[in-house]
């Protein structure tokens, strides 16, 4: 078995595992309800991880994760108008450094 991926990002691991799911890629779960042991193990322990359960599909599996994971780091990266004051912010703002206003970012 080949560890996969693994992140701290609950909704980025739950689209790597839809986007496996509907390639048919065979994969398993391991510290999927860890995060309740925080505290009592280290946090890079409780993380939930994907393992690839059949070697064969490492290539496209891979593929599958990384263009995940550049499409995520891609959306953090932008920078974005305020829907209230139309000031431009950074992309490290959750709120508009002019007005307050929060962010909404798109699904």
């Amino acid at each position: 078995m080949i560890k996969l991926f693994s992140t701290d990002d609950p909704f980025l691991f739950q689209r790597v595992k839809s986007e496996l799911d509907a390639h048919s890629i065979p994969y398993m779960v391991k510290n999927e309800f860890a995060g309740g042991a925080l505290g009592e193990v280290p946090w890079q322990e409780a993380q939930p991880e994907l393992w690839l359960v059949d070697d064969d599909w490492a290539a496209r599996a891979m593929q599958i994760v990384n263009a995940l994971e550049a499409t995520d780091t891609q959306a953090q990266n932008r920078d974005w108008y305020c829907t209230s004051c139309n000031e431009e912010n950074g992309s490290a703002f959750d709120s508009c450094w002019h007005c307050g206003e929060p962010h909404c970012q798109p699904v």
